[in-house]
C-alpha cells in the first residue's frame, strides 16, 4: 500500500512531505528536560512533517548538543522552538540580579506557597541551584544565548513559542531559516506578521501549555484574514484527520500539534504522566498560570485547584519560574509527582494509546486525505455560482 499524498504551500515552504509540524514542546511534564527532544523531532521528521525540538529547557551547551543529536539521526528539515517572553523576569533584568533569585519573590507569595503545600503534607524544601548569571538588559538571559547557538547551527525552522522573534529575523533569514511565530490572537498576529515571520502559527485556547483565550475555530479565519498574505498555521485541539482537514478548511496551511504526539513513544514524558492524559476526557484540563507566571492549560490536579482558589497573584515569567522550581522540588521529593504540571490540550479526550510518533501522523494524514479524497466528496454536493 502506497502513501498518501497530501501537499499543502506548507509542504514546499519547509521542504517537508506533509504539512504537519510536531509542537516544540518543553518540559510539560514537571520535569528538567523537554518533551520534545531529538528522538521525537527526528521521529516526525523522519515520517514526512516537520519535527520540532523543545530548546526552552536547555542551556545554549545543551541545546548545541541536541541539534547535533537530531542531525545525526534524520537528513530531513526540523525546527528548534524557543520562548522569547518581553517580561521575562517583571523588569529584574534591569541590572544585576541578586545571588539568589528567590530574593525576587514577594514573601508573602512565599508563605502562601508555603501554606498551600502544608495543606498537601508535603515540607517546603529549596531545589539547590546555581546562582544566576548577571544579565544586562530587560529581557535578556538565557534565550539570547540559545538564540546564538540557533543562527551558528543554522537551523533550518526557527519558532517562537512566545514572544516576538522581529530582533533575530534579518540574521535567521541571512542563513535560510524559516521562521515561525506562535500568536493567540490577531493583534500579535499582526505585530509577528510585520516583524517578518514567515509562517504565524496561531493557537486556539483549545492548546496545551502556554496558550490564550480564543477558540481555534473562531482564531483562525480571522488570523488568515488579518496577516495575509503570510501563511497561517492552525493550532489547537488537533490530534487527527478530522481537526487537520478542518484547519484547511479555515485557510491554514497545515497544523501544529503538541498533545496528539506528547502520547508518542518518543516524547521525552513520564508513563504517569502520558497515562494521565490518556484517562483525561474533555473537561479534565484547566488554564493556570502556577507553573510558569503565564497562561497555562494543563490536566488539573489538587494543586492546581487549591492554587486557584487562594488567590495568590502570579509573578512575571522566570520569577514564578524561580518559585515553582522549589514547589516541583518539593512534590518530588515527597513522592507526590501527581501534584506536578502536566501539560495538555482539550483534544487529550481523544487520545486513547501510545503509538510511535510515525504511526500518530500518518494516521492523521491517512484521515485527512480519505475525508478529502473520498468522504466528503461522497456526502457533499456543493456548487459555486458561476457568473451567467
Amino acid at each position: 500500500m502506497g502513501r498518501p499524498v497530501l501537499r499543502t504551500a506548507l509542504c514546499d515552504l519547509l521542504g517537508i512531505e506533509y504539512p504537519v509540524i510536531s509542537a516544540g514542546m518543553g518540559p510539560v511534564g514537571g520535569g528538567a528536560a523537554p518533551s520534545a527532544t531529538a528522538d521525537l523531532a527526528a521521529a516526525v521528521s523522519n515520517a514526512g512533517g516537520l519535527g520540532v525540538i523543545g530548546g526552552a529547557g536547555y542551556t545554549a551547551e545543551k541545546l548545541r548538543e541536541e541539534i547535533a543529536k537530531v542531525r545525526q539521526m534524520t537528513d530531513k528539515p526540523f525546527g528548534v522552538d524557543l520562548l522569547l517572553p518581553s517580561n521575562y523576569m517583571g523588569g529584574a533584568a534591569m541590572g544585576e540580579m541578586p545571588a539568589d533569585p528567590r530574593e525576587l519573590i514577594p514573601p508573602e507569595t512565599i508563605e502562601g506557597m508555603k501554606r498551600i503545600v502544608g495543606e498537601f503534607g508535603i515540607p517546603w524544601l529549596e531545589m539547590p541551584r546555581m546562582p544566576m548569571a548577571t544579565v544586562r538588559r530587560p529581557g535578556a538571559g538565557m534565550s539570547d544565548e540559545q538564540m546564538e547557538v540557533v543562527i551558528e547551527e543554522r537551523v533550518p525552522v526557527f519558532a517562537s513559542g512566545l514572544g516576538n522573534p522581529g530582533p533575530w529575523i534579518e540574521r535567521l533569514h541571512a542563513n535560510g531559516t524559516k521562521v515561525l511565530s506562535l500568536v493567540g490572537n490577531v493583534k500579535n498576529a499582526k505585530r509577528v506578521a510585520a516583524a517578518g515571520a514567515d509562517v504565524v502559527v496561531a493557537q486556539g485556547t483549545e492548546a496545551g501549555g502556554h496558550t490564550g483565550r480564543i477558540a481555534t475555530m473562531a482564531l483562525i479565519p480571522q488570523v488568515v484574514d488579518a496577516v495575509s498574505p503570510t501563511p497561517v498555521v492552525a493550532a489547537g485541539g488537533i490530534a487527527d484527520g478530522r481537526g487537520l482537514v478542518a484547519a484547511l478548511a479555515l485557510g491554514a496551511i497545515g497544523a501544529w500539534c503538541g498533545t496528539a504526539f506528547l502520547v508518542s513513544d518518543e516524547a521525552n514524558q513520564p508513563d504517569v504522566q502520558k497515562e494521565k492524559i490518556l484517562a483525561a476526557t474533555d473537561e479534565d484540563t484547566k488554564v493556570t498560570r502556577l507553573y510558569s507566571g503565564k497562561t497555562m492549560r494543563n490536566i488539573t490536579n489538587p494543586m492546581i485547584e487549591a492554587y486557584e482558589a487562594s488567590g495568590i497573584k502570579a509573578l512575571p515569567m522566570g520569577i514564578q519560574g524561580v518559585l515553582i522550581a522549589d514547589l516541583i522540588y518539593s512534590c518530588r521529593q515527597a513522592g507526590r509527582a501527581d501534584l506536578l504540571m502536566n501539560a495538555a490540550g482539550q483534544i487529550s479526550g481523544l487520545l486513547a494509546e501510545t503509538r510511535p510518533a510515525g504511526a500518530i501522523l500518518h494516521n492523521m494524514v491517512q484521515g485527512a486525505a480519505d475525508i478529502l479524497a473520498r468522504q466528503l466528496p461522497a456526502t457533499v454536493t456543493a456548487t459555486p455560482e458561476v457568473p451567467a
